[in-house]
């Protein structure tokens, strides 16, 4: 038998999209200035307050942190992820992603986020958290995803969890 894991606390994110003048999307992704994940690429988000469902604390992170409004019939619930770091459980947390297609207002810089927009195929994995690239590019695409990651020592990379299936892992 094994032990249960522990409740984590929640975080939110949310990945809000636009229309280019070709016809594709961009994500608005801003690069952390302060705080766990100093200098990563993340979308809009943060803790959920107590009494607080994960979409009113998507409101008032967005709010907070890019100065936009979005309201909570125009989120589209995309996934809950599960992070878990051994090695600084602190880190370890339960996050509740969100995307929406419609805001208003205009984009302020906040003490938390350098915001800038992405196109959603040249999203820059490689200055984001390891996970993203797992499951990012399906939840962009509406697929919901319920995942679990694991890091490993270095605190950066994934090393565990619910990862894709390679060609070589088939056979």
């Amino acid at each position: 038998m094994t032990a249960a894991l522990p409740d984590l606390p929640e975080v939110c994110v949310c990945y809000i999209l636009r229309v280019t003048a070709s016809g594709g999307y961009e994500v608005l992704l801003g690069e952390k200035k302060k705080g766990l994940g100093l200098g990563k690429m993340v979308g809009p988000g943060g803790k959920l307050e107590p009494g607080e469902s994960p979409a009113q604390a998507i409101i008032r992170e967005v709010l907070e942190e890019s100065g936009l409004s979005v309201r909570e019939g125009d989120l589209t619930p995309l996934g809950r992820i599960r992070y878990e770091f051994p090695h600084r459980p602190a880190w370890s947390q339960v996050s509740w992603v969100f995307a929406t297609r419609v805001w208003r207002g205009d984009i302020v810089e906040s003490d938390e986020l350098l915001l800038r927009w992405h196109p959603v195929d040249g999203i820059p994995f490689d200055r984001m958290w390891d996970d993203a690239k797992h499951w990012l590019p399906d939840a962009l695409d509406g697929i919901w995803c319920e995942r679990r990651f694991v890091f490993g020592a270095d605190l950066s990379t994934v090393v565990d969890g619910d990862l894709p299936v390679t060609p070589a892992q088939r056979g």
